[in-house]
């Protein structure tokens, strides 16, 4: 008996991950809205805010509408980007924040990946989509904080960047 329930599990696991491992083609699969809370973590504790993700297509061909927004206290901070494709076959896209600064991203496994630097911290972004969801996180890491190895002949130099922030959020397409 216990064999039969451990294969019903184990086909249940399978089945789910099968859904998981599905390539989406980024980004007209994964248009939509996407609701839910961004958590955020620091040293001095947790906090939760609404948070809504947009992607919208545009007139323009390779140029996508891109909007977070951050609800908190009953007030929506909403940040009006664009997605540009610059080369989808090798994963390339840049995020046009409307201010003058561009960042690259690299999408690859259905997510789309960005790290760059802003006042003395490093983020990394990782927006992870799937069928029905999309999991976001930014990772900050304090550039001023790091800590780096003496190198030597047989060990080269590495330099080590404390995680101060974390945001994430389980966001579900509406």
């Amino acid at each position: 008996m216990n064999v039969f329930k451990f294969l019903i599990f184990v086909c249940i696991i399978s089945n789910g991950n099968a859904q998981e491992d599905v390539a989406l083609n980024f980004p007209n699969d994964v248009l939509g809205s996407y609701k839910g809370d961004l958590v955020i973590r620091n040293p001095k504790g947790t906090q939760s805010i609404g948070m809504e993700f947009n992607l919208h297509a545009t007139d323009s061909i390779g140029y996508y509408d891109y909007q977070l927004v951050y609800i908190a206290d009953g007030k929506r901070q909403e940040r009006n980007y664009n997605l540009i494709v610059k080369d989808a076959e090798k994963g390339e896209y840049l995020i046009d924040e409307n201010n003058g600064i561009v960042l690259g991203a690299n999408f690859y496994d259905n997510t789309l990946y960005s790290v760059f630097e802003v006042e003395s911290s490093l983020l990394t972004t990782i927006e992870t989509f799937y069928k029905d969801r999309m999991e976001f996180k930014i990772i900050f890491s304090n550039l001023k904080e790091k800590t780096t190895n003496e190198s030597s002949e047989d060990t080269p130099e590495v330099s080590v960047y404390p995680v101060t922030v974390v945001q994430k959020a389980i966001l579900m397409k509406q």
